[in-house]
């Protein structure tokens, strides 16, 4: 971390703080932590929480500490002093679904050829974010951050201690509708990226996002806007279109969504000025972040698609559509969660995901009391109970996709699948 004087954290009266046991008066803070264990010397422990229990643990470290007043408030001026220090390009990645994956692919293609830090698994709020800028080194040049919303003015606030100059969409559809209300209202959220931008600019976004349009009228901002028919996949070698340019990239993945994820992460990448020629360099470094349409090989010639880290309309779309596809003549086994937080319309939104795994011929599991607006040919009330509906469901030679909102709690369900698949006799 960019080194930041104790006085100066001081200065910033957010609460309790503390020296370390021995530490050196003058000695300057080069790690922020809210993790007791992970801290040594030179670190600050700030305590939320139950954190609070452990700063005298955390100083025995050797730590200094701080004990906030308002842990929100006090994580968004540490960050924001960090920030302050550092010349970074910032890059704001936000949306209704995608986000962790282009964040973590934009990461990559990025490192090989500049001083990058990327926010860890999907540290996107107003903890994760302030804690990943908190990571800034003086070397930094290029700053990854993904920005969640469950409201407006949340990522606005993100904004303002990130300073990003890019800001990438990567989709807009159904989700927290309890909170928001209406998908134009989730555009209008994300779109606080966009409006956080100085004159110069870069916003990445969909160009099937219409709800986006009215945002996108600054003239002091350029727009760059990436197509689902500038993407080729063919069994994990993606060839994109960048502004009339050919990029191939080999991919660990077969999922088209995904592959829009990397063409929207190539977009911010070129918008940062990177070699495109040399793009391939961090392409081999990819991998999907667990949970996000992992693939296991179950007997038979089967598998099981592990998409059960979180799930809207739009998101369990895609990963139905995909397991048709990569399906082939398998037979075709869904086991769906409810999708969560979409408010009065939700039990029509878990019809039509009904249909259309009918449609595709998906034999559908539901789990949770919404699921059964699927109309599932089987249903549990949770996931230890799907775990019994699943081994009297799937067979040698199944092509099986686990998904749900994360709350549901499915992630574990493709283990237990490959694990009772064991016990099957060869085909």
């Amino acid at each position: 971390m960019i080194p930041v004087g104790l006085d100066e954290i001081r200065a910033l009266g957010l609460g309790r703080l503390e020296q370390a046991d021995g530490g050196a008066p003058r000695a300057p803070v080069t790690g922020i932590r809210a993790d007791s264990r992970e801290v040594g010397p030179g670190d600050l422990f700030v305590a939320l929480n139950a954190g609070v229990a452990y700063v005298d643990e955390a100083r025995a470290r050797g730590a200094s500490t701080l004990v906030p007043d308002d842990q929100d408030a006090a994580l968004a001026a540490l960050a924001s002093l960090v920030r302050s220090k550092s010349s970074a390009r910032a890059v704001a990645i936000v949306g209704s679904a995608g986000k962790t994956t282009t964040k973590d692919v934009l990461g990559v293609l990025c490192a090989p050829h500049t001083p990058t830090i990327w926010s860890e698994r999907s540290l996107n709020n107003e903890i994760g974010v302030p804690l990943t800028v908190c990571r800034l080194e003086p070397e930094t040049v290029v700053l990854v951050t993904e920005m969640g919303m469950r409201g407006a003015g949340q990522i606005a606030a993100l904004c303002e201690v990130v300073r990003p100059e890019v800001a990438v969409v990567t989709h807009i559809g159904p989700e927290h509708l309890e909170l928001v209300g209406t998908v134009e209202r989730v555009a209008e959220a994300n779109a606080e990226a966009v409006a956080s931008l100085p004159s110069g600019g870069i916003a990445v976004v969909p160009s099937r996002a219409r709800e986006l349009d009215r945002f996108l009228e600054r003239g002091d901002v350029e727009v760059h806007r990436f197509d689902p028919d500038d993407v080729e996949l063919d069994d994990g070698r993606g060839r994109f279109c960048l502004d009339g340019r050919q990029v191939e990239l080999e991919l660990p993945f077969t999922q088209r969504h995904h592959a829009l994820n990397v063409l929207a992460a190539l977009h911010a990448y070129a918008a940062l000025g990177l070699p495109l020629d040399h793009v391939h360099e961090g392409a081999r470094d990819i991998e999907l972040s667990p949970w996000r349409g992992q693939e296991l090989p179950l007997p038979g010639g089967g598998f099981v698609v592990n998409d059960a880290y979180n799930a809207n309309p739009d998101s369990m779309r895609a990963a139905l559509l995909h397991l048709a596809e990569r399906a082939g003549n398998r037979r075709r086994v869904a086991v769906l969660g409810e999708m969560a937080e979409l408010g009065p319309g939700s039990a029509a939104y878990h019809r039509a995901i009904g249909e259309l795994a009918r449609e595709l011929g998906v034999e559908v599991i539901g789990v949770g009391e919404a699921a059964r607006a699927y109309e599932p040919s089987a249903w549990s009330a949770d996931a230890e109970d799907a775990v019994e509906a699943a081994r009297a469901t799937i067979a040698p030679g199944d092509a099986v996709l686990v998904k749900a909102s994360r709350a549901v709690g499915l992630e574990g369900i493709p283990d237990e699948i490959a694990n009772f698949a064991r016990a099957w006799s060869p085909s």
